[in-house]
C-alpha cells in the first residue's frame, strides 16, 4: 500500500482525499438518517437514542447528542439534506446550518454555506443567532401561580412572573439542568442522556431546595407517602401521597428503596404504635456505595448526580440493607426497574447483569460490528462523487459584518 501511495502524484492524492472526503461526507448523512429512523421508532434497552449511540457505537456522550439533534433537524431541511446525501456539504458545515435554518430561509443559507469555509460559516451562525435573540425578548408583567392535581395524580401548575423573578426562576432551572446533566470536567466523559426537560429540571430545583448541603443531602426530604404493608411487600393495599393522589405500588417500592421508614401499626383505622424512625440506607452505608459504583450502573449511563439506593433484593422481601446488595440507580433507571419491567440481578460481588423486559442481556459495552465499506463506497459511488463534489468555500478573508448583514436582510425577507 505504501508502494502504492509514493507512486501517486501530489495532484493525484489530493484529488483522491477529496473525493474519500465527499464519500464520508455523504455516508455520513445516510448515518444520520438511520439514526433520526432509530430515534422515530424509540423502544430502546432503557435508554434514550443518544445513550445507546454512545453505548453502541463507542461515541463520546455529547458527540451522541449532537448526532441525534442533527438527525431530527435534517427531517426539516430538505435542500440541506439533499446536498449532504451528495456529499456537497461537510459534516460541520451541515452542524452550523442546523442551528439557525429554517425552512423560510434554508435556500439561502444553502448558498451562503456553499460561499463560506466550515469555519467561516460557523462563525458567521454564532453572530447572527446573538443578533436574533436579541430581538426576541418578551416582557411579562402579572404575576401569579396556580397548581392542583388531576385525575391520574399529576400535579398540573402554571403561572406568569415579574420580569426579575422570572429571569431569578430561569436562572434556577438552567442550575438544575445543569446538575441533571453532570457536567464533565476537562479531559472526562458524561452522560449520554439528552438534555433534561423543564419537568426534570423543576422537580430537580424541588430536591435541590429541600437539600441544605452535602450533610443534608443524605436526608432525602420529607415528602410522606402511606402504604400498607400488604402493598410494601408484592401483595395488596393501599398506597398514597400524604395531602395527594394515590400512587400505584410497585412506584411505592421504589420510592421505599431509599427512603426514612416509620411503622404505625394500626387496627380499623385506630393507630395501635408508632415505631422509631429508621434510615433504609444509612449515611455511612451510601458513602461506601457511592465510592463503590460512582455512579448510576445501569449500562451506558453516566449520570452522578440524583442517584438512588436501590435493593437488589428489595427489604420488603427480606433483602438486607448492607453494600452487596445494594446498587446506585439515576431516577430514570430506578424507574425502569421497578415500574418498567427491568431486571438488575447480582452475578457476584463485583458483577452485575441487566436485562430488558423481555428477559434479554444489556450488555455494558458492546463490541462494534465490523463496517460494510465496500457496500457503503458502492452506494455513494451511484452518485458520482469525485475531487469536485465538495463545495469547500472561496477560502477568502470573510467579512463578518457583510455576512451578518446578509443573514438579517435573508430573516427580513421572509
Amino acid at each position: 500500500m505504501d508502494g502504492e501511495l509514493v507512486g501517486l502524484s501530489s495532484a493525484e492524492l489530493e484529488d483522491e482525499l477529496a473525493a474519500l472526503a465527499s464519500h464520508i461526507y455523504a455516508g455520513t448523512c445516510r448515518w444520520l438518517e438511520l439514526v433520526a429512523e432509530l430515534d422515530r421508532r424509540g423502544g430502546f434497552a432503557g435508554c434514550t437514542c443518544s445513550e445507546w449511540l454512545a453505548w453502541r457505537c463507542g461515541l463520546t456522550p455529547r458527540t451522541a447528542r449532537e448526532h441525534v439533534r442533527i438527525a431530527r433537524r435534517l427531517a426539516e431541511l430538505p435542500l440541506v439534506h439533499g446536498a449532504f446525501a451528495r456529499g456537497e456539504l461537510s459534516f460541520a458545515k451541515v452542524r452550523a446550518l442546523s442551528r439557525a435554518a429554517s425552512e423560510e430561509n434554508e435556500r439561502e443559507l444553502l448558498e451562503l454555506a456553499r460561499a463560506l469555509t466550515a469555519a467561516q460559516l460557523e462563525r458567521a451562525v454564532r453572530a447572527y443567532r446573538r443578533v436574533s435573540t436579541g430581538e426576541a425578548a418578551a416582557v411579562q408583567e402579572t404575576a401569579s401561580f396556580d397548581w392542583y392535581w388531576d385525575e391520574d395524580g399529576s400535579l398540573v401548575f402554571g403561572g406568569r412572573l415579574a420580569p426579575e423573578d422570572g429571569a431569578v426562576f430561569l436562572e434556577a432551572l438552567q442550575a438544575a439542568r445543569d446538575a441533571l446533566r453532570e457536567r464533565p470536567a476537562e479531559g472526562e466523559g458524561g452522560s449520554a442522556e439528552p438534555r433534561p426537560t423543564n419537568a426534570e429540571a423543576v422537580a430537580a430545583m424541588a430536591d435541590l431546595a429541600l437539600s441544605a448541603g452535602p450533610e443534608r443531602a443524605c436526608e432525602r426530604h420529607q415528602v410522606v407517602l402511606h402504604v400498607d404493608v400488604g402493598a410494601l411487600s408484592g401483595g395488596e393495599g393501599g398506597c398514597e401521597l400524604g395531602d395527594g393522589p394515590a400512587i400505584a405500588p410497585e412506584t411505592a417500592r421504589r420510592l421505599a428503596c431509599d427512603s426514612s421508614v416509620v411503622e404505625i401499626r394500626e387496627r380499623e383505622g385506630a393507630t395501635l404504635s408508632v415505631g422509631r424512625k429508621t434510615r433504609s440506607v444509612p449515611p455511612a452505608l451510601r458513602r461506601a456505595l457511592r465510592r463503590r459504583d460512582r455512579g448510576c450502573r445501569f449500562p451506558g449511563c453516566e449520570n452522578h448526580r440524583f442517584v438512588d439506593a436501590h435493593h437488589v433484593r428489595h427489604w420488603a422481601h427480606g433483602g438486607e440493607t448492607r453494600l452487596d446488595n445494594l446498587v446506585l440507580l439515576c431516577r430514570r433507571h430506578h424507574r425502569l426497574v421497578h415500574e418498567g419491567g427491568y431486571l438488575v440481578e447480582r452475578v457476584s460481588e463485583s458483577e452485575l447483569r441487566f436485562r430488558d423486559p423481555c428477559g434479554g442481556p444489556i450488555l455494558d459495552a458492546p463490541r462494534p460490528p465490523p463496517g460494510g465499506l465496500d457496500t457503503l463506497l458502492e452506494r455513494n459511488r451511484s452518485l458520482r462523487i469525485d475531487e469536485r463534489t465538495y463545495r469547500s468555500g472561496d477560502g477568502d478573508r470573510m467579512d463578518l459584518g457583510h455576512a451578518i448583514d446578509a443573514l438579517i436582510a435573508v430573516r427580513a425577507a421572509v
